[in-house]
């Protein structure tokens, strides 16, 4: 049987969809790209905003068609919507055989084996243990770099964030699966590894009594295969001493921070349910990069928050002016059922936060650009991650981009790479958010990194 599957959203939850196709096929299905050939659709879905939802939706919609215009005999739905909207999917989309809820993945060879023998199939497991993933994952990045999903759930309940309702709250994976996992992604070829939670900080101190990312990278660091390992997802309250340490020490993780902000105004931080404020904010930042002076930092922001006036608009320009982030990314506010800033009064018309998002993209740009052009003649370490067609061109990475979101190198090479090849690179100049360069000779790598290189190590 043939098994078409859909992921939608967020990189942890392709960690969940990873696991179910490796034990769908365990079970003995063969994995599809044509939706028009599969037996079985899988949807793993997202709900965080109103598009994530909508996308959600349309998808489910467009493969309940092949099951009469196609093959499909069985359709999942998966993830946070199908948890959030459970009731919704049963008896609007009855073309849907399984529902299975954020906590449920393990039950997907069962739901698939009810599902052949005539029924339909849900299971949605209480929010307070982690679903037992047995089967081998099937890595969907290419194989040369992958996710490690190091909690679930999330126990901050900021006010613009329906997750802990539907993800249950913070739930560390135990660091002795985690390495297992670490170390049979390495030894299938992954060299990168980039770890993901609700929140990467706090990990640990559900099962330990105390934050123990630092611990992990320690252990991480001494997988010999790995070579990169990046952290997203950090709350700047929870950045401290410890893993600013453990940064510097373990030459295998990379000098980049993914450290979401959402806001810089004291009153809008206070009613988002955020716990930190402008001048903490301004200090971590300060800390970082006075501890780590080549550190990449990454921040997101919510543009439209109900309530938030124009002088606090102002005051977030003026603040990502000062701050010059590395990568920014800027979302409108969206209004979500069953969270507390939905009921806030001075909702945001949607105008405004969209013309409020692309003033701060917009200045954000000039930032970005900026930085890009200084980095011309440095060299730097980059991980190839295709070519070009027809063209001497590679595209790679620096440790200054994380997958997907973030920009590109764009490197020239006479001399063959191959996908997951780490190498030296010049760089010649800059294209908005991606960069050119120039392969650095073998030998020109042998003199030693040269000033403004990212120090790497195998």
């Amino acid at each position: 049987m043939n098994l078409f599957f859909v992921s939608l959203g967020c990189d942890k939850n392709l960690v969940d969809s990873e696991f179910m196709l490796g034990m769908l096929k365990e079970d003995g299905l063969t994995i599809t790209n044509d939706e028009t050939e599969a037996d079985v659709i899988v949807v793993n879905t997202c709900c965080f905003i109103h598009d994530a939802k909508e996308e959600s939706v349309n998808t489910i919609l467009e493969m309940a068609e092949y099951k009469k215009s196609g093959n499909c005999k069985a359709l999942f739905v998966t993830g946070c919507l199908a948890q959030r909207y459970q009731e919704e999917i049963r008896t609007e989309i009855p073309e849907v055989d399984a529902v299975l809820g954020t906590n449920s993945y393990a039950a997907v060879k069962e739901a698939l084996h009810t599902v052949l023998g005539g029924n339909t199939y849900e299971s949605f497991l209480p929010l307070d243990s982690l679903p037992k993933m047995t089967a081998k994952r099937i890595v969907t990045t290419g194989g040369h770099y992958a996710y490690l999903k190091i909690a679930e759930g999330c126990d901050k309940h900021c006010t613009y964030c329906i997750i802990p309702s539907i993800r249950g709250s913070y739930r560390s994976v135990p660091i002795e699966s985690l390495i297992a996992q670490a170390e049979a992604l390495a030894a299938d070829g992954v060299k990168e590894l980039i770890l993901v939670a609700q929140e990467t900080t706090l990990y640990g101190v559900d099962l330990y009594g105390e934050k123990s990312l630092p611990r992990l990278l320690d252990s991480l660091n001494r997988i010999p295969q790995l070579s990169w390992i990046r952290i997203l997802y950090c709350y700047p309250e929870e950045i401290d001493e410890q893993l600013i340490a453990a940064m510097k020490r373990n030459q295998k993780v990379c000098h980049y921070l993914d450290m979401p902000i959402q806001h810089a105004n004291d009153e809008i931080l206070r009613r988002m349910g955020r716990r930190t404020n402008q001048q903490a904010l301004r200090e971590t930042v300060a800390r970082l990069r006075e501890e780590i002076p080549d550190i990449c930092l990454r921040t997101t922001l919510i543009c439209g928050f109900p309530g938030e006036t124009q002088a606090q608009h102002e005051e977030l320009m003026r603040f990502v002016n000062e701050m010059e982030f590395d990568r920014l990314g800027a979302f409108t506010y969206s209004r979500e059922e069953g969270t507390p800033a939905a009921e806030f009064p001075d909702q945001i018309e949607e105008e405004t936060k969209l013309c409020w998002q692309e003033e701060v993209m917009e200045l954000e740009q000039e930032i970005i650009f900026d930085q890009a052009e200084a980095m011309r003649d440095q060299t730097i370490w980059v991980f190839v991650e295709g070519k070009l067609a027809d063209e001497n061109v590679y595209v790679a990475r620096s440790y200054r981009d994380a997958p997907d979101i973030d920009g590109y190198v764009f490197l020239s090479s006479d001399t063959e790479l191959m996908t997951g090849d780490f190498v030296q690179a010049r760089i010649t100049g800059a294209m908005d958010y991606d960069l050119t360069a120039k392969l650095v000779p073998l030998q020109a790598e042998a003199d030693g990194n040269e000033e403004g290189a990212y120090e790497f190590t195998e």
